[in-house]
């Protein structure tokens, strides 16, 4: 019965936070028999229990107290949701991921002047086969075809461990231009202080933008290129003066992604690309969702 009670608190927090950014419904002639936000909140419910379509509408049906959360009259067919997920557009779930950042708890008190991100990337699942299969595979000497892969980047917030940006694109490609794009999405949403990245995020255009542009220290090793290569710039006091103390705190990035992928999954099931970017885009959503479940009040 736990796991049914933490289905409840989540499907209540969802509610809330979709209540708080999206309209009613997302067409002015659609059916009206279901609102988006009671879609969105199966859409996330469903990532989060790791449930297919057919297997949610079973569960909403064996579940009173689950449709009682959503305000659900009737129980919406599969081709119901998985339909409005087809159609579902990734600004709802920018949408969406943007009002949870807002749903953060205040900041820690020795957190002033603004907070510290940390960005980095991640590539996802879009394959059944297990590692040890693919192991096994590279054992007898077969090698399967590389194809491209779905990755995501995040923007972190440290001190609480929240996403408050991601970009998911089609790896392999270059890490730098994400960083430009993931900052300009979060600095209307919080101040930014500090930003942490690895050595893939190394340019001179990077730090130039995070200090111009953002208004924030930027902390990135400067490691691409030989280490005779003659670097100028704050690229140049990377090297000379690591601070090594401050970029420490980067691992935290390491820790959201493991939760990220322990407690949602990193497998995205759907067939066409378009359909597996949205997936990975809800990810993010799904995992603010999570963290935000003990910090919103309880809804009698």
């Amino acid at each position: 019965m736990m796991a049914e009670v933490g289905l409840v608190r989540f499907a209540r927090v969802a509610m809330e936070v979709a209540q708080s950014c999206l309209p009613v419904y997302a067409a002015p002639r659609s059916k009206h028999v279901f609102t988006q936000h009671q879609l969105v909140t199966l859409i996330c419910l469903m990532r989060y229990a790791g449930w297919t379509y057919r297997e949610a509408e079973v569960r909403l049906a064996e579940h009173g107290e689950l449709r009682a959360a959503l305000t659900l009259q009737r129980v919406p067919d599969f081709t119901t949701l998985a339909k409005f997920f087809r159609r579902l557009k990734p600004t709802v779930l920018q949408a969406v991921l943007e009002e949870t950042v807002r749903h953060m708890p205040p900041a820690p008190p020795e957190v002033k002047g603004g907070t510290t991100v940390a960005a980095d990337a991640t590539g996802l699942e879009t394959s059944s086969a297990s590692t040890y299969y693919i192991k096994r595979l590279h054992q007898f000497g077969i090698q399967r075809p590389r194809r491209a892969w779905v990755k995501t980047s995040l923007l972190v917030e440290l001190s609480q461990r929240f996403i408050v940006a991601q970009q998911v694109s089609v790896g392999p490609e270059n890490d730098g231009p994400a960083l430009r794009a993931l900052l300009v999405s979060a600095q209307h949403l919080l101040p930014i202080s500090l930003v942490l990245a690895d050595a893939g995020y190394d340019s001179e255009r990077n730090h130039q933008f995070i200090r111009q542009v953002i208004g924030a220290r930027s902390v990135i090793p400067a490691k691409r290129g030989k280490a005779t290569w003659q670097i100028h710039g704050i690229r140049a006091e990377m090297r000379a003066s690591f601070p090594t103390a401050l970029y420490r705190q980067r691992a935290l990035v390491e820790a959201v992604f493991s939760a990220l992928k322990r407690k949602i999954g990193a497998f995205l099931s759907g067939r066409s690309l378009a359909i597996q970017l949205k997936q990975a885009a809800l990810l993010g959503v799904v995992y603010n969702l999570y963290r935000l479940r003990p910090c919103l009040s309880p809804t009698p």
